[in-house]
């Protein structure tokens, strides 16, 4: 078989090549008649344009970067679909790289590869997306970048984000309205600007429900589902243990189920545990987990459609570029033994 050619697509579409590529790069200028004819042919046959020849032919590489901290996070796994997803509706190639920021020189490295690479962007997951030294040196690059769920808005650039310390809000008022007055709360990972936004969530919705935080019964994890092991355990060893746990994501609830399985505490009728991400772990496990579901591929998606858009290089810092994802609250069995696993719900 022939390999099909944006000639052929022109052909059959009866327009010009030069309209078939702007229609297929999400160019404006195109008559809306035109572009239905070009999508419409190119959808039946299938066309993907041969991504070397489109570089060619502009001044994009059609190749977008994710720099992530940590790529065995199921946070990271999730931000990776979601991107990989909408780049390849996008005829874009992604690659990822983890940015190892204990090496002394990991700025010169990075800067290194990112020179060979000749992106058309980057997005940026946390931690990273609050680092100042990253965001300028790809400024320095000239290199555009998009954040995502970045704790301030220092940079000038686009950045995709949900409402952590609402949603923390949201759930902590859950756990209230359950009845629960003595609650803990497990921090995550200090270098991510989501772990104080969460906790100003908390406290804000225990002085509203003129509760009293103590300090007593918030512990500092690390995001991962070792530390909420480690630090749940430590709570539910206390002479006044509390009667519900929020941590601040879904490993570390994992880790705080399982040290109330250790002790044999019955979830949730003596011990309710709420998470934050829902991440796929939190409906594989028994009771499965009530949690906050932060849209993490959905954002990624984002992030991908504002560095595909032909005037954002040029605009980073126009505030249309700043997107809010809502988020949702998912009661499961871990607070609410009536909202058990329902079929398919796996």
């Amino acid at each position: 078989m022939s390999v099909l050619t944006i000639k052929d697509v022109a052909a059959l579409a009866g327009v010009s090549p030069k309209t078939v590529s702007r229609v297929i790069n999400g160019e404006p200028h195109v008559r809306p008649d035109k572009r239905e004819r070009v999508l419409r042919v190119v959808g039946e046959l299938d066309y993907r344009p041969n991504a070397f020849a489109r570089s060619l032919s502009s001044s994009r590489s059609y190749l977008l970067a994710l720099l992530i901290d940590d790529p065995a996070s199921g946070y990271a796994a999730d931000v990776q679909l979601g991107a990989l997803m909408r780049c390849r509706e996008k005829n874009y190639h992604l690659i990822v790289e983890r940015v190892e920021r204990v090496a002394v020189d990991w700025q010169n490295e990075l800067s290194r590869s990112l020179r060979g690479l000749n992106l058309d962007g980057v997005i940026l997951t946390p931690p990273l997306c609050d680092d100042t030294a990253l965001a300028k040196l790809l400024e320095k690059a000239a290199i555009p970048f998009v954040r995502i769920a970045p704790s301030g808005a220092e940079s000038a650039s686009g950045y995709v984000r949900m409402d952590d310390a609402s949603a923390a809000s949201e759930m902590t008022r859950h756990l209230v309205a359950l009845g629960h007055r003595r609650i803990g709360f497990i921090k995550g990972d200090p270098a991510h600007g989501a772990t104080a936004t969460r906790l100003q969530g908390f406290t804000s919705e225990m002085e509203r429900s003129n509760l009293t935080t103590d300090p007593v019964l918030i512990r500092e994890g690390d995001f991962s589902s070792r530390s909420g092991f480690v630090e749940a355990d430590a709570l539910l060893a206390l002479p006044d243990p509390p009667t519900a746990i929020f941590a601040s994501n879904d490993d570390m609830a994992l880790g705080t189920l399982m040290a109330a399985t250790r002790r044999g505490l019955a979830v949730p009728q003596t011990l309710a545990i709420a998470g934050f991400d829902d991440a796929p772990s939190s409906r594989v496990t028994w009771p499965q987990l009530t949690t906050i579901h932060q849209p993490k591929a959905a954002m990624a998606a984002e992030a991908v459609d504002i560095l595909t858009n032909p005037e954002y290089r040029d605009h980073c810092a126009d505030p249309n570029y700043r997107r809010a994802i809502e988020y949702r609250l998912v009661v499961r069995g871990s607070t609410d033994a009536g909202a058990g696993a329902t079929p398919g719900a796996i």
